[in-house]
């Protein structure tokens, strides 16, 4: 019942703002939403805790349908981490992204190599990218402007340890329905290709 509740919330949200599939535009796609319609449920997460409470993806099935290992830092401190896409799932006129980040050697900051920008502790600047339809889709926001929130995992105070994990996620608008598969861009993290879309 909930997920139905949040799905006709999102449809609704997703007609009323924003950049749809299909719509033309310069290349890229985005779109608003509700906040209320897109707060999943918080997961548990490992690691430093957040300064603030962010919203972080629902439990989903463990299983990996794409995998890396990254060298991940700055300012010459570099730690290891294993990036495990878990869920790139099409819900009606969105798509949510789902992933773990697990610390292998070192420590890791995620604090905020994610976002679009120094103090945005998001991880907004994820994006997919439709190759054969030349189009990159952004992450959603809860509304227009300056002050819209992305519709996603905050990483604010997440510097994890060898052995600690985080789970993340976004929702985007997704793309058309013939899409079967798509690029995951990764600030940090590099490019997945060819992600199969459930």
């Amino acid at each position: 019942m909930r997920k139905t509740i949040a799905l006709a919330v999102t449809a609704v949200a997703l007609t009323g703002c924003g950049m749809l599939p299909g719509q033309q535009g310069g290349g890229e796609e985005q779109t608003g939403q509700t906040a209320q319609a897109a707060q999943p449920e918080r997961a548990a997460t490992t690691g430093s805790a957040p300064a603030e409470a962010q919203p972080t993806a629902p439990a989903q099935e463990a299983k990996v349908i794409a995998s890396r290992e990254v060298k991940v830092g700055a300012g010459g401190q570099y730690g290891k981490a294993r990036v495990d896409i878990t869920a790139l799932k099409r819900q009606g006129r969105t798509i949510s992204l789902n992933w773990t980040v697990t610390a292998t050697d070192g420590k890791v900051n995620l604090h905020n190599g994610m976002g679009g920008g120094t103090l945005d502790f998001t991880v907004s600047a994820v994006s997919l990218i439709d190759p054969v339809n030349a189009k990159r889709y952004r992450v959603a926001r809860n509304g227009t402007g300056e002050d819209a929130k992305c519709v996603c995992s905050g990483t604010q105070g997440q510097f994890l340890d060898s052995g600690d994990a985080s789970t993340l996620y976004a929702v985007f608008a997704a793309p058309p329905p013939d899409v079967t598969k798509i690029n995951v861009e990764m600030p940090m993290m590099g490019v997945f290709t060819d992600v199969p879309i459930s």
